[in-house]
């Protein structure tokens, strides 16, 4: 059975769906694989580096004609007209986009989305979006670093003292954990707020201050409690109390860093235009829900209206940093830890003699089934 790995055509995706490492395992297993040439090359894997390990080098249709496709997106219009009815399309497809589905649907393409994977134990070694946020949380702090125009740690010397930063994280899933691990890290000191009071411990054990909203209600206790590792929509009056506590942080805090997602719905706003406006000046937000948000004046936003989609902008003396794709930005690193994932993935569909076995018994396997023979499997 042959495995394509197609050019990634998406405008700023430099990952790959597979490293050196991975495709050397999946030859040894007598898998055929045929990676397009220069896929690897914007995150550093060169073609030769492929071949020793065990893959054929190939033009981009013939990648994308193969049995199985691994990649890291839905491949653009150009490409998908490639790949062959009946072909097993694997990565992250955006299984809530219901006009994808459709796209794939039709094309008769077999079609998994490792987005929609439990959160379960078993499913932990191809959790796509665990491995992809815990670059992304750590990328976050750098960029914030970057554009920060003071120190991160405090620092004694003969010209004076530094205050270190402080740094406030709001949502402390994959994401937000790794983005406090590496403030602290960097010396920061760093406050948290998360929805679901189980994550206090966590945030407490890497070093920084939980932000409690204590719940009033069994409602707000319910929400707050979260599905499946998800958070989930909180009240509004929960929210309101929120917003004040986050408005009074922010307004004190020299870096921001929002990582609020909800399956399936617009990201939630968690800095209003008028906690921005009451930050101070040179004061940093890295919002990594960018181009998930609503939309504010023309632009789509984040957590914060004020966010604009892969671009840097100053608002009220503030730096918003709205890149889409962080996890992209350290593209080695990122499609080492997605390939693995797919590797672990591939070996609940492909059998020991090469072929391949769609177990709808599996729950993996069938949470992660998006289409099939010509049909949206299920909807999201």
């Amino acid at each position: 059975m042959d495995v394509g790995v197609p050019i990634e055509r998406h405008a700023g995706e430099d990952r790959v769906a597979l490293t050196p490492e991975v495709v050397k395992r999946l030859s040894e297993q007598g898998l055929i694989v045929r990676v397009a040439s220069q896929a690897g090359a914007k995150a550093d894997f060169s073609d030769e580096e492929y071949q020793k390990a065990g893959a054929s080098i190939v033009p981009q249709e013939q990648a994308l004609g193969c049995r199985v496709v691994l990649t890291l997106r839905t491949p653009v219009d150009e490409d998908l007209r490639h790949l062959k009815h009946g072909a097993i399309l694997i990565g992250m497809l955006d299984p809530f986009d219901q006009a994808n589905a459709s796209r794939l649907a039709l094309a008769g393409i077999t079609a998994f989305a490792l987005e929609a994977a439990p959160r379960s134990s078993r499913a932990q070694a191809l959790d796509v979006l665990s491995s992809q946020a815990n670059i992304a949380g750590y990328k976050a702090i750098l960029l914030a670093a970057h554009y920060y125009p003071r120190f991160m740690p405090m620092l004694m010397t003969a010209a004076g003292t530094v205050k270190a930063a402080r740094v406030l994280v709001l949502g402390a899933g994959v994401a937000g954990l790794q983005a406090i691990a590496t403030a602290k890290r960097l010396g920061a000191i760093v406050e948290a707020s998360d929805v679901r009071p189980a994550v206090k411990e966590q945030i407490e054990s890497l070093g920084a201050k939980f932000l409690d909203v204590p719940f009033e209600t069994d409602e707000e206790r319910d929400a707050g409690l979260g599905v499946g590792g998800y958070a989930r929509t909180m009240p509004d009056s929960w929210l309101a109390r929120q917003a004040a506590l986050v408005h009074e942080r922010a307004r004190q805090a020299d870096i921001v860093i929002t990582t609020a997602l909800i399956p399936g719905r617009l990201a939630p706003r968690l800095l209003s235009v008028e906690t921005v406006a009451a930050m101070k000046s040179g004061s940093v937000i890295v919002d990594m829900a960018a181009s998930r948000g609503a939309t504010y004046e023309g632009n789509v936003g984040g957590n914060c209206p004020l966010t604009e989609t892969d671009k840097v902008v100053v608002k009220h003396g503030v730096t918003i940093v709205g890149f889409s794709n962080l996890a992209a930005l350290m593209p080695a690193d990122a499609s080492a830890f997605y390939a693995r994932n797919l590797f672990e993935f591939l070996k609940l569909i492909v059998t020991k003699e090469g072929s391949v076995k769609i177990d709808l018994g599996d729950e993996i396997v069938a949470s992660t089934l998006l289409t099939h023979e010509g049909q949206i499997s299920r909807k999201f």
